[in-house]
């Protein structure tokens, strides 16, 4: 199944994306897509209505974040080799673990907002995992056991905010709107092999970033089972996996992003997010 959310900022309807690549309406079914309709009890019901049956979404919609109600966006730094290397950082021995502030949840196709005394703007293409089955303590062979689907998630980042103005890292990845999420949130069943997928970002139509995520230093199961040693994750949770080589900050000279400019996103089977990067009032 491919979740969506559709509608204006804060009137999001839940939704289903059919074979033909439209929006149906799933409303009639569920609230809305919650960490709760990632429980596998509920997954399983979903899976049963066919989305053909369900009535179209408005023509030309907005696309929301296909999932609500996160309860924490977990972050791994430095987790793709190359990235490490053009960013002059050694590889980590365990995973580099930060945070998103859930206020920088952002839509896929919605504008990036640069933040006033902004100077290095960036990109960070990822792949999101999200928590279907709560997960503690779990076991590095049954970790993939609750993984209920995946999106893409830019990682937005405010360079100079991360590492030049003191503390940790969260200011300059915590901005309003850093957290672009969708357009889909595609469940595990779809897709083969997570640590087989293409990852591209271009800017402005110019590919930047070009990897797989088989260029993780840490897999999705090691992740998983890393972070429920040191606390419980919920249904719903995120885990933004680190970005391949080609960010911004990465380049000789850097390429920062500037007001007007396109940031896009693709990963193979889950769909391609756009924004555009503005300047905030």
């Amino acid at each position: 199944m491919k979740f969506v959310r559709f509608g204006a900022l804060g009137s999001e309807k839940p939704g289903l994306v059919d074979a033909s690549g439209q929006v149906r309406d799933l409303s009639g079914h569920i609230a809305d897509v919650t960490g709760a309709t990632m429980l596998p009890g509920e997954l399983s019901r979903l899976a049963q209505i066919d989305p053909a049956s369900l009535p179209l979404a408005p023509k030309g919609a907005r696309l929301g974040t296909p999932l609500t109600g996160i309860g924490k966006i977990m972050c791994i730094g430095r987790n793709y080799r190359e990235h490490a290397a053009e960013m002059d950082n050694d590889l980590p021995t365990e995973p580099l673990l930060f945070m998103k502030a859930n206020s920088s949840i952002n839509g896929p196709f919605d504008d990036v907002l640069i933040p006033r005394g902004s100077v290095q703007m960036d990109y960070e293409a990822e792949l999101a995992i999200v928590i279907g089955r709560p997960a503690k303590y779990v076991r590095e062979e049954d970790a993939m056991r609750h993984v209920a689907g995946y999106a893409i998630i830019n990682d937005v980042s405010e360079r100079e905010f991360q590492r030049d103005r003191g503390g940790q890292m969260t200011k300059g990845k915590s901005g309003d709107t850093f957290a672009p999420i969708g357009p889909w949130l595609v469940t595990a069943d779809e897709i083969a092999d997570c640590q087989a997928l293409k990852v591209v970002t271009e800017v402005d139509g110019a590919i930047r970033q070009n990897g797989t995520t088989a260029g993780m230093v840490f897999p999705v199961a090691h992740l998983i089972s890393y972070l429920s040693q040191f606390f419980t994750l919920h249904s719903g949770d995120i885990i933004a996996t680190g970005t391949p080589a080609g960010v911004a900050g990465g380049m000789k000279p850097p390429g920062w992003i500037k007001a007007g400019q396109t940031i896009t996103i693709r990963i193979d089977g889950l769909g391609e997010q756009r924004s555009v990067y503005v300047a905030d009032k």
